[in-house]
């Protein structure tokens, strides 16, 4: 499915062959995210990952940098997560080479000019008062703030307003020279792309690069054992809520039955939280469920919107839900039902030549011991059973470790406390 070179000084290069495409995904993956910040360094994953887009001494401003994609008809960006930060371009296949080399000039010969640095510093806190200001965006940032409190991974990836503001530009390029380094990134190649052409090319452009030792983070512990909530005040029409309970890090053996789990319970149309919560009730426009898996912990949890009024209600019946897990039986249907979504939603994704890239980029640079082709994925799915997903219920959803954050126009938390009490997930 993919092949493999690793460069003298410790770039790792995948290429997966997809002839029947007309295009290229490629995307390089540090190993670097906002968990590696220190309080004092919070925010700078995600600033470096802005100002790489504002100039080098090539292209010495962001207009030549997306004039070089755009102007062959490519689309690019990038991303931070807690443990990866992503660039990413996909461009017709005879446009590979300018799609490399753009990244390439990006990670090594950023300019770091101040007067952009100041430009994006304004830009990035601009971006967080949004997330502040937006309700469903902040209960988010709440509930990771009750899931891990005083850890790296209970913030906002950006940072918040008073780390960005005090970043120097040293401190972005000190940060930059621990986690920039070969040894810590992955080049992942997919679509009409030959191996070895690939590898020359990628080997001529970053075989100099000097590799180097990053710093590790901070670990995080499940450690919960009472329930905690978080009620923030503000005046809206409809009152945001999020409910998790710690979940399964990254390679635990039960990360299949899992993903089973959350289809069944909130992925989709036809999934229990949807068909409850908005079909039958009528208590909210938009109900999910979600998962998040890390290196060392994860969570599982439900986000909703709904009215003020019935809060109550929308919270004790998706308790319920979780109840009905714990308690019942999948039946056999449902199980295959959920099977079926996951895989097709799978083999979906599969045909964008820049998600196969990143399914092999990623596994390799997080989990390079166990990098599963899709293939591999499907035969582990098709072998969880109804029992698997009982069990897992069961050790999961324990009302000592939920937690739940609620934005809306709530005085106090009295009568969330109560309803989080008083619940059946503790037996």
């Amino acid at each position: 499915m993919y092949r493999k070179t690793t460069l003298d000084n410790g770039l790792r290069i995948l290429t997966t062959t997809m002839p029947h495409t007309r295009s290229v995904g490629l995307a390089f993956f540090v190993g670097v995210g906002s968990r590696y910040e220190t309080d004092a360094q919070a925010g700078a994953s995600h600033f470096i990952e802005h100002v790489l887009f504002k100039g080098t001494e090539k292209r010495p401003s962001a207009l030549e940098i997306a004039a070089a994609i755009e102007g062959v008809g490519g689309v690019f960006n990038a991303s931070t997560g807690r443990e990866v930060t992503a660039y990413w371009a996909k461009v017709a296949a005879p446009h590979r080479s300018v799609a490399v080399d753009v990244l390439v000039d990006m990670l090594r010969h950023a300019r770091f000019d101040p007067d952009d640095i100041e430009r994006e510093r304004h830009v990035i806190i601009e971006e967080i008062n949004h997330t502040l200001d937006s309700p469903d965006q902040l209960v988010h940032l709440l509930i990771d703030q009750l899931s891990w409190p005083d850890h790296p991974l209970g913030r906002d990836v950006a940072g918040t307003r008073e780390s960005v503001r005090a970043l120097s530009r040293q401190q972005l390029l000190d940060y930059m020279r621990h986690y920039y380094v070969p040894g810590n990134v992955v080049v992942s190649l997919a679509g009409q792309v030959e191996h070895q052409e690939a590898v020359e090319e990628l080997a001529r452009l970053l075989g100099d690069w000097s590799d180097g030792e990053r710093r590790g983070f901070l670990p995080a512990h499940d450690d919960q054992s009472e329930p905690r909530l978080k009620v923030h005040y503000k005046e809206t029409e409809q009152a945001q809520l999020c409910l998790s309970v710690p979940g399964l890090r990254r390679l635990h053996p039960d990360r299949f039955a899992l993903r089973l789990l959350n289809a069944i319970l909130g992925e989709g149309m036809s999934s229990r939280l949807f068909l409850e919560i908005r079909e039958k009730r009528g208590l909210a426009y938009s109900v999910s469920s979600y998962i998040s898996s890390l290196e060392d912990v994860g969570t599982v949890g439900v986000y909703a919107g709904v009215d003020p009024a019935r809060i109550q209600e929308a919270i004790r019946a998706i308790l319920g839900e979780w109840d009905r897990l714990r308690k019942e039986t999948v039946s056999e249907a449902e199980l295959n039902k959920a099977r079926e979504y996951f895989k097709g939603r799978l083999l979906l994704q599969m045909e964008d030549t820049f998600s196969v890239a990143a399914w092999f980029g990623q596994q390799e640079l997080m989990s390079p011991e166990e990098v599963l082709t899709v293939d591999q994925v499907v035969a582990e799915i098709d072998k969880v059973t109804a029992a698997d997903v009982q069990r897992l219920a069961q050790q999961l959803f324990d009302g000592r470790k939920l937690s739940l954050a609620v934005v809306g126009p709530f005085e106090g938390e009295n009568e969330f406390r109560e309803t989080l009490q008083c619940f059946d997930l503790y037996s």
